[in-house]
């Protein structure tokens, strides 16, 4: 398969700091090759400095969420498969916006569904899958080429085990599909009841069990083991019409023994293969 790698490396507006060093690190510690070996074709893309803004969070933030839209539709126009490696999982909505995806999977231990309204800490990842739905952010979103925010009842939320008291009450008001690791594929049958397209599959890499992946500093107890989530992500592959995969959220500073860029080839070989085989 023809795929473009896109590297977003930034958290929270600053580049190739804290998450930010995650993609660079799935880089050299193997991906490429490791894709190439399966007979893939590797593209990689960069998105550089954000120029002008000075690490301002939210501006840069969704600047480098144009800059990725760019990218994603401009491998599509070269029938590449797009692929992002982010820092933060708020870039999923640039890739969601170069996709024209209509729904979304998202694999995270926390429901990044809170708004400014309901954000006790500020943190403006906290809002990434809110921001996708439309339901806050929506001036800065539509700055961002093609954006069209993905309605929640084809959104499906999986494994989110760490939710604030606000977030817990916005889902159980909104048609988000939940779901744990073990059932993800089963339940794609309500995206498809639902009419999705094109489906966009973000994994932020902490929905795994830290005692078997520890991936960053916000890694809560519980969560599915690596193969696992491995093994879902390539049934959401044969299930869903996937059209573009976001991998975010590892900080190599919490990976002292370099585990986690070849569990992160593995799902990728895999969920690639299953996705050769529709």
């Amino acid at each position: 398969m023809k795929l473009s790698l896109i590297v977003a490396p930034y958290d929270s507006g600053r580049r190739h700091e804290g998450f930010g060093k995650g993609p660079d690190a799935l880089l050299s510690g193997g991906l490429v090759e490791m894709l190439t070996m399966n007979g893939h074709d590797i593209e990689v893309e960069e998105i550089g400095k954000i120029k002008g803004l000075d690490d301002r969070e939210i501006a840069t933030g969704f600047a480098v969420c144009k800059a990725v839209a760019e990218k994603v539709a401009e491998s599509e126009a070269k029938d590449r498969f797009p692929v992002v490696l982010s820092g933060n999982c708020l870039t999923t909505c640039g890739a969601v916006a170069g996709e024209k995806a209509d729904s979304i999977i998202w694999f995270d231990q926390h429901g990044d569904i809170n708004t400014p309204e309901t954000s006790a800490h500020g943190f403006l990842d906290g809002m990434a899958l809110a921001t996708a739905l439309g339901l806050c952010w929506r001036p800065m979103a539509n700055t961002i080429p093609g954006f069209q925010p993905v309605d929640p009842a084809k959104c499906m939320l999986v494994d989110a085990r760490d939710l604030d008291p606000d977030e817990k009450a916005l889902l159980e008001k909104l048609p988000v599909i939940r779901a744990e690791v073990s059932e993800a594929a089963e339940k794609v049958a309500a995206l498809r009841e639902a009419g999705v397209r094109r489906t966009h599959l973000h994994i932020d890499l902490d929905v795994h069990d830290p005692d078997e992946l520890q991936v960053n500093r916000y890694a809560e107890a519980g969560g599915p083991q690596p193969d696992a989530v491995r093994e879902a992500a390539a049934c959401m592959a044969r299930s869903a019409p996937i059209v573009g995969l976001t991998i975010s959220a590892y900080d190599p500073a919490f990976d002292a023994k370099g585990e986690v860029p070849p569990v992160v080839g593995r799902l990728m070989v895999d969920f690639l293969a299953a996705m050769e085989r529709i």
